[in-house]
């Protein structure tokens, strides 16, 4: 039986920290549960202590994984413990992940304490954690350097050297967690485990502060295809990688470069003439690894406006995606009004559609009508009808400098919701000239931060529906004194 790396994933605590990719409560738990049909073993969900929003995070994924450990990181202190062990008890399987700065600089001018008085402070830690639960981790933070600063060579002599050192204590796992700040954080992790670690702490896409941590799907797909040399695998099901990728792209709107390894849209793309003819004889010239591997599954199905249930969702499926009915046949419908506009109907429609069904809030806002006039050297004008649950059909024209801000104008107008728009962005779901604009927007209301997707083939509707996303998310809010829709703040 091969012997097998523990895969800790820390995209909803570590990943989470980089700017932008903050969640919500909902969109935690979508992400939790992913990593969990992935196949992950150990979630780290948050720093219970951080904030209230934080603490009810992981209280909300511990108690939603059955099979993953799930992991709430905390300082060498009670309260933290404490707090975190409260978020945790209710798990099938907890951790506490406790930490303290370690090196020279950090004690020097971070935590202006000596050697010895982190030492006893990490004893405490680990000894108050493991009072009340069963597994500890223990982080000397930057050991290594945090700050992704250290190269494979260094990282396996510290990790050959610390191996030998607990020889004597098989039931200690040496865990690797590395930023990518020079490039080196898969490669870094990589020899580590060739070295001896048998847990390897990364996210999805390698999100994270600065330039990120080390990439879940790179160092697992690189344990896979060069079984050959490491001798290890992990029990990551890695068909879900693509579709998980996915997920966490569209939740954060941060998508990964094109060129990026294993989940980019070039991964497994060949243009060069010589390339396409090696792979037109066998795929193994150009490929080490099979795009099905990673959950982009081959299909010789062209979806259109003729197709049925049937078809669409075994493309569903093949696409990675668990989809229960009622949201499928939803997804269905939507499939069914872009097939109407499209000729034919791509993966990234497919994925833009089931990612768009699964909103966290439906909220009572729905659009009816939009129309906008523009002309070069006057104001743009746009007429929008909105369907409210309560008050039926409103409507609203508005100017503005540009179609998307009269749209804005005419929806603030409405819901009497004034949002101030932070960051727009907007990318192609598809190819060609009838390809869907998938618009996601960041906007501040209320001293808060939230975010909006919306998703059609006219890009003013796309930015429409973004910003109908962010209003029923308030109104939805509102009405139940919910916490944790807003982008919560950074702590760490």
């Amino acid at each position: 039986m091969a012997e097998t790396v523990k895969i800790f994933d820390t995209t909803l605590r570590d990943g989470e920290q980089a700017p932008g990719c903050s969640m919500n409560l909902d969109e935690k738990l979508k992400v939790a549960k992913a990593l969990e049909s992935l196949n992950v073993d150990v979630i780290e969900a948050g720093f219970a202590a951080a904030s209230p929003g934080d603490f009810e995070s992981v209280s909300a994924i511990a108690d939603s994984i059955k099979s993953s450990t799930v992991c709430s990181l905390a300082r060498c202190n009670i309260n933290d413990i404490d707090k975190a062990w409260n978020a945790l008890k209710h798990a099938k399987k907890s951790r506490i992940h406790v930490f303290v700065a370690t090196s020279e600089i950090h004690r020097k001018f971070k935590l202006q304490m000596a050697k010895e008085e982190i030492i006893a402070k990490a004893v405490e830690g680990v000894s108050y954690a493991r009072s009340l639960c069963d597994e500890i981790e223990f982080s000397p933070e930057d050991a290594s350097r945090t700050v992704g600063y250290t190269t494979p060579q260094e990282f396996y002599q510290v990790f050959s050297h610390l191996r030998t050192t607990i020889k004597d204590h098989p039931e200690v796992t040496l865990s690797v967690h590395c930023h990518d700040d020079l490039g080196m954080a898969v490669a870094n992790s990589l020899s580590a485990v060739s070295a001896g670690a048998r847990q390897v702490e990364c996210t999805i896409n390698g999100i994270g502060e600065r330039a990120g941590n080390c990439s879940l799907e790179e160092v697992v797909m690189a344990l896979e295809t060069r079984y050959n040399h490491y001798g290890i695998k992990t029990n990551v099901t890695t068909n879900k990688l693509y579709p998980t990728s996915r997920l966490v792209s569209n939740i954060t709107g941060m998508y990964p470069p094109r060129n990026k390894a294993i989940v980019g849209e070039n991964a497994f793309a060949h243009e060069a003439g010589i390339h396409q003819h090696g792979m037109l004889q066998n795929s193994a010239t150009y490929e080490i690894m099979k795009p099905e591997d990673v959950g982009l599954s081959k299909s010789n199905l062209v979806l259109g406006k003729h197709s049925g249930r049937h078809a669409f969702n075994q493309r569903v499926i093949e696409l990675g995606f668990n989809v229960d009915e009622a949201k499928l046949e939803s997804a269905f419908q939507e499939f069914k009004i872009i097939a109407d506009k499209k000729k034919e109907i791509s993966d990234g429609d497919i994925e833009a559609i089931i990612l768009s069904s699964d909103k966290a809030t439906d909220g009572p806002w729905s659009l009816l009508d939009l129309e906008v006039k523009t002309k070069k050297g006057t104001p743009a004008s746009a007429n929008v009808t909105l369907m409210h649950h309560e008050n039926g059909e409103l409507s609203a024209s508005c100017d503005g400098d540009g179609p998307v801000e009269a749209t804005f104008k005419c929806l603030s107008t409405l819901s009497k919701i004034e949002l101030k728009l932070i960051k727009f962005d907007i990318k192609s779901v598809s190819k060609g000239d009838d390809a869907q604009g998938e618009v996601i927007i960041t906007v501040s209301y209320d001293g808060k931060n939230y975010r909006g997707h919306g998703v059609s083939t006219d890009i003013v509707e796309s930015s429409a529906l973004a910003y109908i996303d962010v209003i029923n998310m308030l109104s939805f809010k509102s009405d139940s004194k919910n916490i944790g829709l807003e982008i919560p703040q950074n702590i760490i």
